[in-house]
């Protein structure tokens, strides 16, 4: 605002110059003069072409041809100013008694570029170091002016942030301003548009001068673009920038706004903005660029909550810094059809893409507490977590979730660096599994309470992508529950598996597992149940991705009081979660039968083996006389006995030839 209030200053020293040229010179010297003038003042070039054509009634004025006016000579965007005409009037009393009076200011289709340079100099500036002689000394600059009507047809604003790498361009800007009195208000509207889109804005300062000055004063501002719409009514100045009131903002429209910055709408959750935004607070801009927000209240699709939120413009993304709560929290996830909707790969999986890219739109870090959480079919209790966000990465640490009569903690971890990649790391204690298991995974079958451990990672840009990718592992423990669907011990007992369907169930005291995933596909292979009329072992895989089962259960039915005893017949389970197909296998118990047979005939043939080469070994010994030393058997037994004898013969030869014939003999 301030920048455009001085640039009009500028001219107006030209309509000055070029009113008081009419009065004393020929209207075809106005021109050149007022422009020598101003280029003198300024240190830009002021080129009019045609010439000036004067009005004397009802007030003074002058009308120009084409004018532009030179940027600063460290640009190089062009123009500062360029316009096809200029109307000019003024108040002859007014500028007679000390306060310049406009009572008209009108550029027809001005085409303006507002520059920062990277060394922050500002081609708004003049004179001084900028340029040219003009200073606050100068007759005329800062002294009192007013107009009735300051109009802008059809212009081209275009802001150009050199140090920040940062266009904005306003196309078709029609404004109209009028301040009456140098004390008194000043009145602003404005259409235009900015990357195609239509913006509106309507403005009200208190104090003009104050204003022009850049001091504080108090200011309204609406501000419309599609079906988005932010207002203020509060105080603001502009040297530093800075605000402090009461915001109201609406902004259900984010592909306009989005179009306004220049970016892609995100694909915010339903829940979380699809379809509203509405923010209320006070708010405080600070000189630094730094945005408060105290006593906020925000409105997400229907979902409240309330808290503080910090603004931080400075780094390569905005930065929210917030603490905030909330009653019942309802969403679902962005781009993300319900199971089974849409074209999927497999059953029940969506292959709908998942748009994450509003991750990239800001930095976070969040503080949150909620009395309740809905995601889709999962609903929470009161919930406390924190969510940090960097670089299109979320991390939600929980530190509180009531959820399904238990609890929950871990971290989820949402990265949209580089593609889709989701991990969460979670424990589950004393939960009430069945509506949580039909929530998830559409499966009701599992009835208990009880406790998970779950550490995955899934990798990919849909929900079918994702549980196909699926790798990690976990623990599953559950309490005095039981299995709806199937009664296994009237399987085991009638060997009928027709014991399925609505009405049958197996009912357990405990049962355990734990498992490993990879691929999307979990493997386990330590499943222990065991009930008041069986027990159970198992292994198998459930494939997530594809939503199917190859399980084999080995359960056995009690029929003693000690848990002795029973039948034991492998329980096959197959085909999709949607439609399982259960399958006693006979086929193994006989193959088992023959296999356990053969073992023990074996067993049996080589304990006789054994028997009848000990008698063998016994009848030797006693008609060789020998007999066997501790861990020594009979083969080394019979070689120690030989060489004995070997040795017995060896001494008696000797003592032959030595000639000692009385000599005791070995063995005899």
């Amino acid at each position: 605002m301030r920048v455009i209030l001085r640039l009009a200053g500028a001219l107006l020293v030209f309509a000055v110059l070029a009113v008081i040229g009419v009065l004393l010179i020929p209207a075809e010297r106005v021109a050149d003069a007022a422009a020598r003038q101003f280029t003198q003042l300024t240190g830009r070039q002021l080129q009019i072409e045609g010439a000036v054509r004067p009005s004397f009634w009802p007030d003074l004025g002058v009308r120009t041809g084409p004018v532009t006016i030179a940027n600063a000579p460290w640009s190089d965007a062009g123009p500062m100013l360029e316009a096809d005409a200029l109307q000019i009037g003024v108040n002859l009393a007014g500028l007679f008694g000390g306060e310049l009076r406009i009572t008209g200011l009108e550029a027809m289709r001005p085409r303006l570029i507002l520059e920062r340079g990277a060394d922050g100099q500002e081609n708004w500036v003049f004179g001084g170091k900028a340029g040219g002689t003009l200073t606050p000394a100068t007759p005329g600059v800062d002294a009192p002016f007013t107009f009735d009507r300051l109009v802008l047809k059809d212009a081209t604003l275009t802001y150009l942030d050199r140090a920040a790498n940062q266009r904005w361009t306003i196309e078709g800007l029609d404004l109209s301003a009028t301040s009456p009195a140098w004390t008194g208000p000043l009145q602003l509207d404005a259409t235009g548009r900015i990357n195609g889109q239509t913006v509106d804005l309507s403005a009200q300062a208190a104090v003009f001068s104050d204003l022009v000055a850049g001091r504080v004063v108090p200011l309204t501002l609406a501000l419309k673009a599609g079906a988005a719409s932010v207002s203020f009514d509060g105080r603001a100045g502009t040297q530093p920038l800075q605000a402090e009131g009461q915001l109201q903002a609406d902004l259900a429209d984010l592909k306009t706004l989005a179009a306004l910055a220049g970016t892609a709408a995100p694909a915010l959750p339903d829940g979380l903005g699809a379809r509203s935004v509405v923010v209320n607070g006070a708010i405080t801009l600070a000189p630094d660029g730094g945005v408060f927000l105290r006593e906020a209240v925000l409105d997400l699709d229907g979902n409240r909550v309330t808290g503080a939120a910090d603004f931080a413009f400075g780094g390569e993304r905005p930065k929210l810094t917030a603490q905030l709560a909330g009653d019942q929290i309802t969403f679902s996830a962005a781009g993300v059809s319900s199971a089974g909707e849409g074209a999927t790969t497999a059953p029940g999986w969506s292959t709908e893409p998942i748009d994450v890219s509003g991750l990239g739109a800001m930095d976070a870090d969040v503080g949150l507490t909620l009395s309740g959480l809905t995601y889709r079919d999962v609903t929470l209790g009161a919930t406390r977590l924190r969510l940090v966000m960097d670089r299109a990465r979320a991390v939600a640490d929980i530190a509180e979730m009531k959820a399904y009569g238990g609890d929950i903690a871990g971290r989820v971890v949402v990265n949209g660096r580089d593609g889709l990649s989701m991990r969460a790391n979670l424990s589950f204690v004393g939960l009430d599994l069945q509506p949580l298991l039909k929530a998830v995974t559409g499966y009701d079958r599992l009835v208990g309470t009880g406790d998970l451990t779950l550490d995955v990672l899934g990798v990919g840009d849909t929900e079918a992508a994702l549980m196909q990718s699926l790798s990690g592992s976990g623990a599953l423990s559950v309490m005095r529950g039981e299995v709806r669907g199937l009664d296994v011990p009237g399987m085991l007992r009638t060997l009928d598996a027709g014991y399925v369907g609505d009405g049958q169930a197996t009912t357990f005291d405990a049962l355990t597992a734990g498992f490993a995933i990879e691929g999307g596909v979990l493997r386990n292979d330590d499943l222990a149940l065991t009930g008041p009329d069986l027990t159970a072992t198992g292994q198998g895989q459930v494939n997530i991705g594809a939503r199917t089962l190859d399980y084999r259960l080995r359960p056995t039915a009690l029929t003693n009081a000690d848990g002795s005893g029973g039948v034991m017949v492998p329980l096959l389970i197959t085909g999709t979660w949607e439609d399982p197909k259960f399958r006693l296998d006979l086929e193994s118990i006989a193959r088992e039968r023959m296999a356990e047979e053969a073992r023990q005939l074996e067993e049996r043939a080589r304990a006789e083996a054994k028997r009848l080469e000990d008698e063998a070994k016994a009848r030797l010994q006693d008609q060789l006389g020998i007999e066997t030393a501790p861990g020594e058997d009979l083969e080394e037994a019979a070689r120690r006995r030989a060489q004995e004898v070997i040795d017995a013969e060896a001494q008696r030869l000797l003592q032959d030839l030595l000639g000692n014939p009385e000599a005791p003999v070995a063995g005899e």
